[in-house]
This record gives C-alpha cells, structure tokens and sequence, in this order.
C-alpha cells in the first residue's frame, strides 16, 4: 500500500477525531485518497507500491495544487480499468471531501471539485429476505455451547434492533438494559441511541450470558467484568472483542449450513428489519428512529420494497389485476 502524504493522514485522523467516523470509513477515505496520490506519482509508482520518500514531497504538492483537469484525468484512469459508476461516485465523494477540507484549512486556493459531476448512477433496492428465511437463518446456530449462544444472540440482535454490524460488535455489557429490554446503541457520528429488544433476541443474550460465566475458557473476562461492566457483549474464541469481518464470517457459515442465498449479509437482516416492520404497519417516522437515520428520505427506500410487496399480493390474489 502507498506511503501516506502527510496531508491525507491529516485528513484521515480529522475524520476520526473530529468527524467521529467509524475506523473502517475513515480507512475507505485514505485508501481512496492513496490510489489519488499513486496516479498524481505517474509511471514511476504502480497501482498499490509504496511511493519512494524522494516523491512523497511531490506528490504533496501535486494534491494542494490539483485542478478540475488532473480530478478529472483521475477519473479517466479509473474508467480504465472498468470500475463501476458507484465506485467511481465513492471516489468522487471521497475528493469532495478532502479538497472541502483542504479549502477551510487554506491549503489550496480552490476546490477542484466544484467543476466535477457525479455519475449517474441505477438506483438500486435494498435486499431484503422473508420471516421464514430469517427463522431458518436465526435457528442455524447450536445454541448449546457458549459460541453457538453467542451466534444466535448476535443473528438475533441485528434481526431484532436492525443495527449496523459496526454498532452490534461496538455494544458493552453494561449497554443492555435486562429489565427494560432495551439496549443503548453508540451510531454513526457519535450519535446515540436507545432501541427496544424483542423477547427472543433477550431470551437469546440471557441464554448465551449464562454459558459465559461458567465457561473454564472465560474465566480472566468474568473476572473483569466483576470490576467493569464496560466489557464486550459479543466476545471471540480469545475473550476480545469480535470483528465485523468475524461476524460476516460466522453469517456465511449459517447461511451455507441453511442453503441460503450466500450474498445475505449482516446489513441484510437490516433491510429485513425495517420492511418487515412496515410490512406490518409501523410509521416511517418510527423506523427512522429505530435505524438511526439522521433524514427520512434514507428511510423512505424501504416504502418502495413494501410497495413492491403489495403489488404482488395484489396481482396473486385478485382476480383482474392482470
């Protein structure tokens, strides 16, 4: 991977420390960043080298000095090797970002991003599976040892609050509330939020906090938890805390083990939480809340799945609607 210019590493750790952004963004941001200042190294340097220190000067004035021109001979480079209109849109979201930040710090005249256009993009639905796939999903995990309790709590929770996978391995111990069934969730930004639990997914932490304490393996967290109950809800083999990666791992493992669709993902049983609660006759304004949106036209996708569902029902079952 590139050498950081120092002024991209500034950025990163502003989106970090300033923006609060989660660690894996603000990776995506300086990776995007990187691959900018590879191109701005021209031939000299190849795609994912390490830029030599004699250039790492260069290429940082050559990202104060960018215009419209050198974004958008980037832009064709990038065309070049076939990436897609969204990848390319995230680049471009990534530069207007950077160069806005460049601006208010006077470490260049002009944002050369003004001139540039976003690619138009097809909107794409979120997925979202039905409740007898889910039940199939949330059955999968042998809840009769300490990891199987843990993976049904986890597959439980994401159904049963609709959190980002960030959000679920970010959770304390201390951030369920067992009389309220309630859980206090740390968001995007900082922002925080309290959503209700579902009987099951308590049934299913209770279950697998019950075979944690005992457990000859866990002995040293037990102990920790004793003094501070700010210890990970969600643990690994090792006693720290679980990744997102491990839980995308552990996801692919049920699915296989269920026959299905194995491009299910974690943000997946997202969608699924909140058409399902549509589905059923839950406010968007509630929903919204639940998921954490900051505006109610991110929420307002899930409308057009719930239409959609309709609109089949309405052609299966009434007789001239075809």
């Amino acid at each position: 991977m590139a050498e950081q210019a120092p002024v991209v590493q500034q950025f990163v750790d502003y989106l970090k420390h300033e923006r609060h952004f989660s660690p894996y963004t603000a990776r995506c941001y300086g990776a995007d960043l990187r691959q900018f200042a590879e191109y701005l190294a021209g031939d000299e340097v190849g795609p994912d080298q390490v830029i030599p220190d004699h250039l790492v000067p260069i290429v940082e004035q050559k990202l104060h000095a960018a215009d419209a021109m050198t974004v958008r001979g980037f832009l064709a480079h990038l065309d070049s090797f076939g990436y897609s209109p969204a990848t390319t849109a995230r680049k471009i979201a990534t530069l207007r970002s950077f160069y806005k930040w460049m601006l208010k710090k006077g470490n260049c005249d002009t944002n050369p991003m003004l001139l540039i256009r976003t690619p138009k993009q097809t909107k794409r639905l979120p997925k979202a599976i039905g409740v007898e796939q889910v039940e199939a999903l949330l059955a999968a995990p042998d809840n009769r040892e300490t990891l199987g309790a843990r993976d049904r709590a986890i597959l439980e929770t994401l159904y049963s609050t609709g959190v980002r996978v960030s959000e679920l391995v970010d959770l304390d111990r201390n951030d369920i509330d067992m009389e309220g069934s309630t859980m206090h969730v740390r968001g995007k930004g900082k922002k925080e939020r309290i959503v209700p639990l579902g009987s099951h997914a308590m049934a299913a932490i209770r279950h697998y906090l019950t075979l944690l304490e005992p457990d000859h393996r866990f002995t040293e967290l037990r102990n920790q938890s004793m003094i501070d109950p700010s210890v990970p809800l969600f643990i690994n083999k090792n006693g720290g805390r679980l990744s997102s990666r491990s839980v995308r791992r552990k996801l692919d493992k049920y699915l296989k083990a269920c026959g299905l669709d194995s491009t299910i993902s974690p943000h997946t049983l997202r969608h699924s939480f909140a058409t399902h609660l549509l589905d059923n006759g839950a406010d968007l304004r509630s929903v919204q809340e639940l998921l954490g949106h900051q505006s109610l036209s991110t929420t307002q996708i899930y409308t057009h799945l719930s239409s959609m569902r309709l609109r089949t029902a309405y052609e299966d079952a009434h007789p001239r609607a075809v």
